[in-house]
């Protein structure tokens, strides 16, 4: 866990949800699944002329109310209570009622029209022996409203099939106009830029959308008591926007990370013209080397504050401008440099940054740290370090009272001479090329190895648990976050993809790996199958290896 007094921010603590409930009420028609919308006040406390779906605040009478509601077997007393308050707040903004009537048949247009919609609909159900049809309302979604925002809200978004018959009709107070619309229309108008929508409800669109009818989203509801998804986003900024994450989006973490408390503070700009404050003793300056193989560009991280000194991992590509950032971000006081692999945009920079020191500080030079290239490195990736660096070692940087260290942990597979560094006091991953964010690394044989990358990724999974590492710092890409359960899900990708490698061989007994890139890659771009090609023949060799003399 990071330490309080290196956080960039003052915590905090975020405002307290209400729980609330919302429901989606959908149908079908000749042009696909509709979902029925409608637009809030423009004097609303909270999304002022946004079209949603119809909702608000749990009441206690709703908990109360489970007598009167037919229920699931499966539909636990929590999701009986929010099914209840969605039917409740769909038939008050826009009288439309989910309820039996007392011979089992759903409430239709009559049984509406003898209610009165300024009277409590309970009670009124009560008197007229209707019974809510909680058990036809199913859990969709999850949202928590942003840790930004001063009202927020616990929230299910809820599913139903909109009742035959009925019709809706604003109370004209709360909610305006509603309309029936396609998810994918609602987002091209949303896009457009006249059909206002706020984070969840666009998100929740772009779920919905993948599917073709009511029945197809009520049996994927039915198959769990649980929410399809569950989110609370983070916010920061773009170019001077406001822009929203979920978690399995590629700027959570390094929100998570800068702004725990939700603060929205953080530019997540890319910027190779000044360094980036993460934390009080973490900087990251990205180099100008964008690409197809490099992302935004290579990540170049000073570790460390102005009292103990910093050490810089990954001082990137070798580019005059760049090493001259660095120094200056760093004060001039760089105690170590360490490169994580010997890659072209890693090392190079390493000698041009330390004879720079030498020049401006020649009474203390950095030594360059890390490991040796193999000798099944390509002519470009040569690299010797001032002094090999062993497997646990710790560095440490100690100055006003706070102390850095950072533990190195071998971890061949993308390179041979690739390491990654714990930083131990604050529970932080830098991973180098191992794990990236928002891509697999390429293993190239023979300097790049399957079955050693698949280890090292175990060993991580270990350090992870070990130092309670909660986030991942790579040398592309974003901060990553919940660092375990993303090493997990990578090595399962990794696994999936060498099954899909398999399957290409057996179908293609004879053929070369362009026939199996083909189809072991057919979810990539055609232009990135020289790229795969290199991974895909690195899992044939893990392959081979696993089952040595058979014939796969």
């Amino acid at each position: 866990m990071v330490r309080p007094n290196q956080l960039l921010h003052p915590q905090r603590e975020p405002v307290a949800v209400r729980p609330a409930a919302t429901v989606l009420l959908l149908r079908d028609s000749p042009q696909g699944l509709e979902v029925l919308m409608t637009r809030r006040s423009a004097s609303a406390s909270f999304a002022p002329g946004a079209y949603v779906f119809p909702g608000g605040g749990i009441d206690a009478a709703d908990a109360q109310a489970h007598d009167q509601a037919r229920r699931r077997a499966s539909q636990s007393e929590l999701h009986l209570t929010q099914a209840i308050a969605a039917i409740r707040e769909s038939y008050e903004e826009l009288g439309v009622l989910l309820a039996y009537r007392s011979d089992g048949a759903l409430a239709g247009a009559a049984e509406v029209a003898r209610l009165d919609r300024q009277q409590a609909l309970l009670t009124q159900c009560a008197a007229q022996g209707l019974t809510l049809a909680a058990d036809q309302v199913f859990v969709l979604a999850h949202w928590i409203t942003d840790r930004d925002l001063p009202r927020r809200f616990d929230v299910p978004f809820l599913v139903a099939r909109m009742p035959e018959g009925q019709v809706p009709v604003a109370d004209n107070a709360e909610q305006f106009d509603p309309v029936w619309v396609r998810p994918a229309d609602a987002l091209a108008r949303h896009a457009a830029g006249d059909f206002f929508m706020i984070f969840p409800t666009i998100r929740t669109l772009e779920r919905l959308r993948t599917f073709a009818t009511v029945e197809a989203v009520l049996q994927a509801c039915a198959q769990t008591e649980e929410p399809l998804f569950t989110s609370c986003p983070r916010g920061g900024f773009i170019a001077g926007k406001d822009v929203r994450y979920m978690e399995h989006e590629s700027a959570f973490g390094e929100l998570a990370l800068v702004c725990p408390d939700g603060q929205m503070l953080h530019h997540l700009d890319w910027r190779s013209d000044q360094p980036v404050p993460l934390l009080n003793n973490l900087q990251r300056l990205t180099a100008p080397n964008p690409g197809v193989m490099t992302g935004p560009g290579t990540n170049s991280y000073m570790v460390g504050d102005a009292l103990s000194g910093y050490v810089v991992i990954d001082p990137g590509p070798e580019d005059p401008e760049h090493t001259e950032r660095l120094w200056r971000a760093c004060g001039g006081d760089i105690r170590l440099i360490v490169c994580t692999h010997s890659h072209a945009d890693h090392s190079p920079g390493a000698r041009p940054l330390q004879d720079l020191c030498r020049t401006r500080t020649p009474q203390q030079v950095p030594p360059v740290l890390g490991l040796s290239s193999a000798p099944t490195a390509r002519a470009a990736s040569h690299f010797v370090p001032d002094r090999e660096l062993a497997h646990g070692e710790r560095l440490t940087l100690q100055g006003g009272g706070s102390t850095h260290t950072l533990q190195v942990v071998h971890t061949p597979g993308h390179a041979a001479n690739h390491l990654c560094l714990v930083l131990e006091e604050d529970g932080l991953l830098f991973s180098g090329d191992h794990i990236l964010n928002g891509s697999t690394t390429m293993i190239d044989p023979p300097d790049g190895d399957m079955g050693d990358y698949l280890d090292s990724l175990d060993a991580l999974s270990a350090a992870c648990q070990t130092h309670g590492i909660e986030f991942i710092l790579p040398a592309h890409g974003y901060v990553l976050g919940h660092a375990t359960a993303a090493i997990a899900q990578l090595k399962a990708h990794r696994l999936k993809r060498e099954a899909k490698v398999l399957a290409a061989m057996q179908a293609q007994p004879g053929g070369t790996p362009e026939d199996w890139v083909r189809h072991a890659y057919d979810d990539v771009p055609e232009r990135m199958w020289p790229l795969a090609k290199r991974s895909l023949l690195a899992h044939v060799a893990r392959l081979e290896s696993l089952a040595p003399g058979q014939t796969v």
